[in-house]
């Protein structure tokens, strides 16, 4: 079994978004681990969820499937961090506009 390849922190915050921070790769070993913290989400209401993934060095198509799982379990989903080619991967497949609205710098400062 390979090292962890991603690291997933949770960031709750009261009557606001939760905020999933990723750092490493996001890709076919790793895609589970994202959509098993997405469904622990459930209970969270209408809150928004926020995917940090500043910290991500690679995304698959594995890793793409499983934003849309987070998309589709977690409701309204905000994507920040995402690096150039991500967001082509993302325009290219069609999910960008469903996935990658982003919260502003300081919005994503304020959630920590």
């Amino acid at each position: 079994m390979p090292d962890q390849l991603l690291t997933i922190e949770t960031t709750r915050l009261p009557a606001g978004p939760v905020r999933l921070r990723l750092t490493g790769e996001l890709d076919y070993d790793s895609a589970p681990e994202l959509i098993a913290a997405a469904a622990e989400l459930r209970g969270d209401g209408d809150n928004p969820v926020v995917v940090d993934l500043t910290g991500v060095t690679l995304c698959d198509s594995s890793g793409l499937s499983a934003l849309l799982v987070v998309h589709r379990t977690a409701g309204t989903i905000h994507l920040t961090g995402v690096s150039p080619q991500l967001q082509r991967m993302l325009d290219r497949t069609g999910l960008g506009e469903l996935l990658a609205e982003a919260y502003a710098d300081d919005d994503v400062r304020a959630i920590g």
